[in-house]
């Protein structure tokens, strides 16, 4: 019966859990992925009993779906996108999906950097406060197996832009938009502009009853705010106190305004070092305060969180140079925030698959802060064509080994590694992850 046929197109985290609800739920269900799928989740496909197919789509099995649920990973451009859409079958993400099959409050965040942090900060504080919390999106679990199979009354989700592309009735009871600076561009038609209409569908649904938590110094959302209206309650955030603002610093405090009382806690107790962590605290703080967290709860949790693997994460101290793994930085903005928050002369190694990069956002960081560059990449030309004579030292590597090991012969004592590469890894390594496996392994073999 195609009106309870489902296809699902990627085999991922995504894919399999909503292949488990779907199936759940009644339908008939296909998962189809282009590339090889893993063990584990055809073993879970398996298990239930769900048809799959890999290395392949095979087009008569995907064209009679009633709706087809696509991996965030796979582009609009792809044949079998474009297929699908000239056939005129509905397109959703997985959150979309799993959105249908539950009342749970859902307090979700995005933005260009900064929301894998934000996201389990503040499930760190609604799980110490003991609420019945999952962590859903780009981390944690499937939101829809989760739904399935482990149902929890709130859902902590970090979406990209792209899971927000596909969503559509969804709605975020707290929604965080915590910066949009420009990233994705290849999948945006190197239009900024689209960019920031994606990011803004965090508030579409909501209403009065709804919280709108932002950042209120990003002029791109302060735009956006002028151009979409939001009918939720504002909840804007600023390191400083301006007219409206609700989270700010004041006399080293964090302060809190909500419709109920305010919050205040010494910013130096704060386990989140740097103005970019200040700004996810803030966020984070606010969505606890809203959802009636008690004060002790949230101090404690900011105070007492470890924060996130591969983000500004200190490996070790080598000959008295420090070793930093900021592999998630796959954006030029995300590298910024991390040479604002150094400050002793760094190495920094730079590179991978370029999406659209503007590198003269960090242009004045790097000419004051860095005094050599390690470009690894299979193909560093635009990084030498934009860095070249503005940086002494600049040397090329084509594997982990070979960037930490001129890393380590450029740095002296006292000076800082860091690898923010602003890139994606997909040149060289699996993911931001294996870059960053990759590099805590070098350097702690050095």
């Amino acid at each position: 019966m195609v009106d309870k046929r489902i296809v699902i197109l990627g085999a991922g985290e995504s894919g399999v859990g909503a292949a488990i609800l779907a199936q759940k739920k009644g339908f008939e269900v296909f998962v189809s992925d282009f590339s090889s799928i893993k063990p584990a989740y055809k073993k879970a496909l398996d298990d239930h009993a769900i048809e799959w197919e890999e290395r392949q789509h095979t087009e008569e099995k995907i064209r009679n779906a009633r709706e087809v649920i696509k991996s965030p990973g796979i582009p609009d451009k792809a044949p079998v996108i474009q297929r699908i859409i000239e056939k005129r079958i509905p397109i959703i993400s997985e959150i979309e999906f799993a959105g249908r099959y539950t009342d749970s409050k859902m307090i979700c965040i995005t933005g260009s950097n900064g929301k894998t942090t934000t996201a389990m900060l503040t499930y760190h504080i609604f799980k110490n406060a003991g609420l019945d919390v999952g962590l859903a999106g780009n981390v944690g679990n499937s939101l829809a197996l989760q739904v399935a199979e482990n149902p929890h009354e709130y859902y902590v989700i970090e979406l990209s832009s792209f899971q927000l592309d596909n969503m559509y009735e969804f709605k975020a009871d707290v929604g965080i938009l915590l910066n949009i600076t420009p990233d994705h561009l290849d999948r945006y038609h190197y239009n900024f502009q689209e960019y920031v209409d994606s990011k803004f569908r965090i508030i579409q649904n909501q209403t009065a009853d709804d919280t709108f938590i932002f950042w209120n110094d990003d002029p791109a959302i302060r735009k956006g705010i002028e151009k979409f209206k939001p009918q939720a309650t504002l909840f804007p955030f600023s390191e400083n106190h301006e007219p409206g603002v609700k989270g700010y610093v004041e006399n080293g405090k964090i302060i809190l305004e909500t419709l109920k009382d305010t919050y205040t806690m010494d910013r130096d107790l704060l386990s989140l070092k740097g103005t970019h962590n200040l700004y996810n605290s803030l966020a984070s703080g606010i969505a606890a305060k809203v959802t009636d967290i008690r004060d002790e709860k949230i101090r404690a949790s900011m105070s007492d969180f470890c924060g996130v693997e591969h983000r500004l994460e200190m490996v070790a101290r080598v000959r008295g140079v420090d070793y930093i793994n900021d592999s998630k930085a796959t954006n030029v903005n995300s590298c910024w925030y991390a040479l604002q928050s150094v400050s002793t002369p760094l190495v920094l190694i730079l590179g991978g698959t370029d999406k659209g990069n503007d590198y003269s956002e960090i242009e004045q960081l790097v000419r004051k802060k860095v005094r050599s560059l390690v470009f690894l990449g299979i193909d560093n030309s635009k990084l030498h064509g934009f860095f070249d004579g503005k940086v002494s030292q600049i040397e090329d590597a084509r594997s982990m080994e070979e960037a930490v090991s001129k890393a380590y012969c450029l740095a002296g004592k006292g000076d800082t590694v860091l690898l923010s590469p602003c890139c994606a890894s997909f040149d060289l390594f699996k993911s931001y992850e294996d870059r960053g496996e990759q590099f805590k392994h070098c350097v702690r073999n050095l």
